[in-house]
């Protein structure tokens, strides 16, 4: 049974990973830009949601690429060895030959949505990856339900504040609603291994300690990160304070350890700012999983 949870979380994310892309490209923008209406190429995004769900590549652009591959409307090709073939070669030669040189095209401006396919597979990767993760160790508790929600969001975030050095509202606040009402949700099924009190305070105390990080010294920490940190912090406290610190601790540390590791590599300095999200996001999947761990029975 638990091979199969794993493989249907992991069928899940790699599912919801897919829509992450064109979420990202729409969020990437800087906080005094509205989100993008548009794709790379100007065509206006449709589908579900108003846009927001679907592939990277919009329903124009796919379609002029089926263009491009499909014959043409005026009939089937001649045979190559026909002489009509072998006259429209010899036309394209001889123009070739006699036509002025021109400078070669130049390149597309490089996209959201013209990314090497490595890129493009990067969120549904790791969304997968997480989701069954999160499954092998928690079994099926009522809990695994809101972290396989939250999983996909967490790579969207992610993703969003690597590029732009931002995590939107319009993400970070409903979280911070939704994962105590989720987990409050999942306290009254049977089996499961935490508390929605402990959840509910975790998220207090760790968007108040971020708070006061950010009334120290607001060029260190974004209120971005304060917001998500009530998110953060509610699900790690759901399996208790040794959790959240674990968490807590795992994204500070890794995000120092990036700090350093550009300073030594002198792509940049100890003023520059990094994207503190990623680390975060990644602190709390730590703390989950060795949360889940200690729960088992």
């Amino acid at each position: 049974m638990l091979v199969t949870l794993i493989a249907v979380a992991a069928l899940w994310g790699a599912a919801t990973g897919l829509l992450v892309p064109r979420a990202a490209y729409r969020l990437s923008v800087e906080p005094e830009e509205s989100w993008r209406d548009t794709c790379g190429a100007g065509h206006a995004w449709v589908g579900p949601a108003g846009g927001w769900l679907g592939a990277p590549a919009c329903a124009a652009c796919a379609a002029c690429a089926a263009c491009v591959t499909q014959p043409s409307e005026s009939g089937p090709a001649a045979p190559a060895s026909s002489p009509r073939r072998r006259t429209l070669r010899l036309r394209t030669a001889v123009t070739a030959l006699t036509a002025p040189r021109r400078s070669a095209p130049t390149a597309p401006r490089r996209t959201a949505l013209t990314v090497p396919l490595r890129t493009a597979l990067t969120a549904p990767v790791l969304t997968a990856l997480a989701c069954a993760a999160l499954a092998a160790v928690t079994g099926p508790r009522p809990e695994l339900a809101v972290w396989l929600l939250l999983a996909p969001f967490g790579v969207l975030l992610a993703t969003v504040d690597v590029r732009v050095h931002r995590l939107p509202d319009p993400l970070t606040l409903p979280l911070a609603a939704a994962v105590p009402l989720l987990l409050s949700g999942a306290e009254l099924l049977p089996y499961d291994a935490g508390s929605w009190v402990h959840a509910l305070l975790g998220g207090v105390a760790l968007g108040g300690g971020y708070l006061v990080l950010f009334l120290i010294r607001p060029s260190g920490m974004g209120l971005g990160d304060v917001k998500l940190a009530l998110c953060v912090g509610a699900a790690l406290g759901w399996y208790g304070w040794g959790v959240l610190f674990v968490g807590t601790f795992a994204a500070f540390s890794a995000g120092s350890l990036y700090g350093l590791g550009l300073v030594v590599l002198r792509r940049g300095s100890r003023k520059s700012a990094i994207p503190f999200g990623p680390f975060m996001i990644g602190g709390a999947l730590v703390g989950l999983l060795l949360g889940a761990l200690s729960a088992s029975p």
